[in-house]
């Protein structure tokens, strides 16, 4: 048998012209030929801790060019998913978790090979499409223990795992086109740094499409998928306590109780309280989540013994009648009081009419810009709406963890 001289290489930048996304992700990892998988597969060198991408050339010359783009997209997609880098479940490497991962991927791909792993289809026919690894291995784990106690019900010994032992009437063994050989042979220190390294990569393929905006085959569900995957990961509550904190101002008071470090038992020496006095601004439009607000509250009751918080509802305008003073060691359940528009000019000019030392405003952001704040100021918004927020900004924008 003739040797394949087929060169991957020369072919990826024809095949990722239509996929910008894709195409700057493939330039960082180095791809080889080796006639000792019968497909194609990726994996983490663990003497490099990159990504490689090996190849038996004679699979890929089989294939028509829109199955051979979609081979690539599929194997790009486990080192974005993780699933090459990740913690196994269970601790090891399953055939179940092999299902899974190709399942979350071919959910998103259209054109390969014949006989690939499908929801919707064959053996998976009762799963649906566009769900994660961690879904799927759970659905299988999960019928595989029915089947198994189904079968031991009737004197017979339960089946393995799908594709394992007899195959179910009119289903074959379901079949794997790429190989997930040597994922869970490198150990975690360099599959950490390999992690971090596709993440930069993915970070930066993922800021030139923004920029761009061309993202390719990139469904709008998965972009946001992989920018949660690439963003940094900030602690809300940590910047929120800090907040308070450097907005407490210190108040001052002469005390016979204290010694005067330069005139003792001459003058009265100095007490210094320190008490921070944040205005919260919650949007009441409808917009704002019961699970959003049950967060923020959750975590205000805690910060309330350093700081007294004055909780002004707004939407179009401030209702005075409703806002309420939240005293030091208090404890507050959320609470909803209107619904309506939404105007940040409203509870700005409210706050800046008045002594505070910080203000926080709780919202969906979809409304103008509004007017600068006297005191500093934070927005407290949801994951997708400090990603894509109505106006730019150059005051903190965090976005909060629902309950």
């Amino acid at each position: 048998m003739t040797e394949s001289t087929f060169n991957l290489n020369t072919h990826v930048a024809r095949l990722l012209m239509d996929e910008p996304f894709f195409a700057v992700l493939s330039r960082q990892i180095e791809k080889r030929s080796t006639e000792a998988l019968p497909t194609a597969g990726v994996r983490v060198n663990p003497d490099t801790a990159q990504f490689e991408l090996l190849y038996n050339p004679s699979f890929f010359e089989g294939l028509e060019d829109r199955e051979k783009k979609d081979v690539l997209l599929h194997e790009f997609y486990h080192c974005i998913f993780e699933h090459v880098t990740g913690r196994m479940p269970e601790g090891k490497m399953s055939k179940l978790w092999n299902f899974a991962t190709d399942l979350a991927i071919n959910s998103h791909l259209e054109n390969l090979p014949e006989g690939c792993l499908m929801p919707g289809q064959g053996m998976f026919a009762d799963l649906p499409k566009g769900k994660a690894a961690e879904w799927y291995y759970a659905q299988l784990k999960k019928k595989q223990k029915e089947e198994g106690e189904g079968e031991k019900g009737k004197g017979k010994p339960g089946k393995g795992e799908p594709g394992e032992g007899e195959p179910g009437e009119g289903q074959g063994e379901p079949g794997q086109f790429d190989s997930h050989e040597g994922w869970d042979e490198v150990d975690e220190a360099t599959k950490a740094m390999a992690r971090e390294r596709v993440k930069d990569s993915i970070k930066k393929a993922a800021e030139e499409c923004a920029k761009s905006r061309s993202w390719g085959s990139v469904s709008g569900e998965l972009r946001k998928d992989i920018m949660d995957r690439v963003a940094a990961k900030v602690d809300w509550k940590k910047v929120l306590r800090y907040f308070v904190k450097t907005s407490q101002k210190a108040n001052k008071a002469s005390t016979m109780k204290r010694i005067n470090r330069r005139y003792p038992y001459v003058h009265p020496g100095r007490k210094t309280s320190r008490t921070a006095k944040i205005a919260i601004s919650i949007d009441q439009s409808g917009s704002v989540s019961d699970g959003m607000l049950a967060a923020f509250f959750s975590e205000l009751n805690k910060l309330a013994e350093i700081a007294e918080f004055t909780v002004v509802p707004f939407d179009d305008k401030v209702f005075e009648e409703k806002i309420y003073v939240w005293k030091k060691n208090e404890s507050k359940k959320r609470e909803r009081v209107l619904c309506g528009g939404t105007c940040f000019d409203a509870p700005t000019e409210y706050v800046n009419g008045k002594q505070f030392d910080g203000h926080i405003i709780l919202t969906d952001m979809y409304a103008p810009k509004p007017k600068a704040s006297k005191c500093q100021r934070m927005w407290m918004t949801t994951k997708d709406c400090a990603r894509n927020p109505y106006f730019q900004t150059n005051e903190r924008v965090l976005a909060i963890d629902e309950c």
